[in-house]
Protein backbone atom coordinates (compact mmCIF):
# COMPACT_ATOMS: atom_id res chain seq x y z
CA UNK A 1 0.00 0.00 0.00
CA UNK A 2 1.36 3.43 -0.93
CA UNK A 3 1.37 6.19 1.69
CA UNK A 4 1.31 9.91 0.93
CA UNK A 5 2.02 12.74 3.37
CA UNK A 6 -0.95 15.11 3.77
CA UNK A 7 -0.67 18.20 5.95
CA UNK A 8 -3.77 18.79 8.08
CA UNK A 9 -5.05 21.48 10.44
CA UNK A 10 -7.56 20.16 12.95
CA UNK A 11 -9.46 23.00 14.65
CA UNK A 12 -12.18 20.62 15.88
CA UNK A 13 -12.45 19.15 19.37
CA UNK A 14 -12.04 15.65 17.95
CA UNK A 15 -9.18 13.32 16.98
CA UNK A 16 -7.77 13.42 13.48
CA UNK A 17 -9.63 11.33 10.89
CA UNK A 18 -8.55 7.71 11.18
CA UNK A 19 -8.73 4.43 9.30
CA UNK A 20 -11.03 1.97 11.09
CA UNK A 21 -8.97 -1.05 10.03
CA UNK A 22 -5.45 -1.55 8.64
CA UNK A 23 -6.76 -2.03 5.07
CA UNK A 24 -9.49 0.64 5.08
CA UNK A 25 -9.52 2.92 2.04
CA UNK A 26 -11.28 5.81 3.79
CA UNK A 27 -10.55 7.81 6.92
CA UNK A 28 -13.59 8.40 9.15
CA UNK A 29 -14.43 12.11 9.44
CA UNK A 30 -16.40 13.61 12.34
CA UNK A 31 -18.90 16.46 12.57
CA UNK A 32 -17.62 19.57 14.34
CA UNK A 33 -20.78 21.17 15.73
CA UNK A 34 -21.59 23.69 18.47
CA UNK A 35 -25.12 22.24 18.63
CA UNK A 36 -26.84 19.20 17.11
CA UNK A 37 -28.22 19.59 13.57
CA UNK A 38 -31.65 18.10 12.85
CA UNK A 39 -32.25 16.85 9.32
CA UNK A 40 -35.90 16.40 8.45
CA UNK A 41 -36.79 13.99 5.62
CA UNK A 42 -35.30 15.24 2.32
CA UNK A 43 -33.53 18.09 4.09
CA UNK A 44 -29.83 18.81 3.53
CA UNK A 45 -27.25 20.73 5.55
CA UNK A 46 -23.61 21.71 5.30
CA UNK A 47 -21.85 20.09 8.24
CA UNK A 48 -18.47 21.55 9.28
CA UNK A 49 -15.55 19.27 10.12
CA UNK A 50 -12.96 21.70 11.49
CA UNK A 51 -10.44 20.19 9.05
CA UNK A 52 -8.23 21.86 6.47
CA UNK A 53 -5.76 19.90 4.33
CA UNK A 54 -2.91 20.49 1.91
CA UNK A 55 -2.74 17.71 -0.65
CA UNK A 56 0.37 17.17 -2.74
CA UNK A 57 0.14 17.98 -6.43
CA UNK A 58 -1.35 15.05 -8.35
CA UNK A 59 -3.75 14.04 -5.55
CA UNK A 60 -7.39 14.66 -4.70
CA UNK A 61 -9.51 13.94 -1.66
CA UNK A 62 -12.97 12.43 -2.08
CA UNK A 63 -15.62 12.67 0.62
CA UNK A 64 -17.88 9.61 0.52
CA UNK A 65 -20.90 8.40 2.51
CA UNK A 66 -20.56 5.94 5.36
CA UNK A 67 -22.39 2.75 4.44
CA UNK A 68 -23.85 2.23 7.93
CA UNK A 69 -25.47 5.69 7.99
CA UNK A 70 -26.83 5.15 4.50
CA UNK A 71 -28.28 1.70 5.23
CA UNK A 72 -29.64 2.29 8.73
CA UNK A 73 -30.72 5.93 8.49
CA UNK A 74 -30.85 6.96 4.80
CA UNK A 75 -28.12 9.58 5.38
CA UNK A 76 -25.76 10.21 2.50
CA UNK A 77 -23.69 12.94 0.88
CA UNK A 78 -25.54 15.01 -1.66
CA UNK A 79 -22.60 15.47 -4.02
CA UNK A 80 -21.05 12.04 -3.84
CA UNK A 81 -18.17 11.94 -4.06
CA UNK A 82 -17.39 15.46 -2.94
CA UNK A 83 -14.02 16.42 -4.41
CA UNK A 84 -11.38 18.43 -2.59
CA UNK A 85 -8.76 19.76 -4.97
CA UNK A 86 -5.05 19.91 -4.14
CA UNK A 87 -5.11 23.73 -4.10
CA UNK A 88 -8.11 24.15 -1.73
CA UNK A 89 -7.15 25.34 1.75
CA UNK A 90 -10.51 26.17 3.35
CA UNK A 91 -12.42 24.17 5.93
CA UNK A 92 -13.86 20.92 4.64
CA UNK A 93 -17.64 20.93 4.80
CA UNK A 94 -19.85 17.94 4.12
CA UNK A 95 -23.30 18.24 2.53
CA UNK A 96 -25.43 15.63 4.30
CA UNK A 97 -28.92 14.79 3.06
CA UNK A 98 -31.63 12.76 4.77
CA UNK A 99 -33.25 10.46 2.20
CA UNK A 100 -35.34 8.63 4.79
CA UNK A 101 -38.84 9.34 6.05
CA UNK A 102 -37.55 9.82 9.62
CA UNK A 103 -35.92 12.80 11.30
CA UNK A 104 -32.19 12.35 11.89
CA UNK A 105 -30.01 14.28 14.37
CA UNK A 106 -26.33 14.86 13.62
CA UNK A 107 -24.35 15.22 16.84
CA UNK A 108 -20.97 16.78 17.49
CA UNK A 109 -18.21 14.21 17.05
CA UNK A 110 -20.36 11.78 15.08
CA UNK A 111 -18.61 10.03 12.19
CA UNK A 112 -20.46 11.44 9.17
CA UNK A 113 -18.43 10.40 6.13
CA UNK A 114 -15.15 9.00 4.95
CA UNK A 115 -12.26 10.72 3.25
CA UNK A 116 -10.34 8.91 0.50
CA UNK A 117 -7.02 10.33 -0.74
CA UNK A 118 -6.27 9.25 -4.31
CA UNK A 119 -3.92 10.11 -7.16
CA UNK A 120 -5.49 11.97 -10.06
CA UNK A 121 -4.40 13.47 -13.33
CA UNK A 122 -5.53 16.28 -15.56
CA UNK A 123 -6.52 15.50 -19.14
CA UNK A 124 -5.32 17.22 -22.27
CA UNK A 125 -8.52 17.26 -24.34
CA UNK A 126 -8.07 16.77 -28.08
CA UNK A 127 -11.05 17.79 -30.19
CA UNK A 128 -11.76 15.34 -33.02
CA UNK A 129 -14.55 14.74 -35.54
CA UNK A 130 -15.04 11.03 -34.77
CA UNK A 131 -14.10 8.35 -32.25
CA UNK A 132 -12.85 4.82 -32.81
CA UNK A 133 -15.57 2.15 -32.76
CA UNK A 134 -15.88 -0.48 -30.01
CA UNK A 135 -18.01 -3.57 -29.41
CA UNK A 136 -20.13 -1.60 -26.93
CA UNK A 137 -20.54 1.40 -29.18
CA UNK A 138 -23.14 3.84 -27.87
CA UNK A 139 -24.83 1.31 -25.55
CA UNK A 140 -25.61 3.19 -22.35
CA UNK A 141 -27.72 2.78 -19.25
CA UNK A 142 -29.00 -0.79 -18.91
CA UNK A 143 -27.88 -1.90 -22.34
CA UNK A 144 -26.54 -5.24 -21.04
CA UNK A 145 -29.89 -6.25 -19.51
CA UNK A 146 -31.05 -7.11 -16.01
CA UNK A 147 -29.26 -9.57 -13.70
Amino acid sequence: MNNVKVKIINSSRHPLPAYATPLSAGLDVRANLDAPVTLEPLQRALIPTGLRIALPEGYECQMRPRSGLALRHGITLLNTPGTIDADYRGEIGVILVNLSSETFVVNDGERICQMVIAPCCQADLIQVDSLDSTERGEGGFGHTGIG
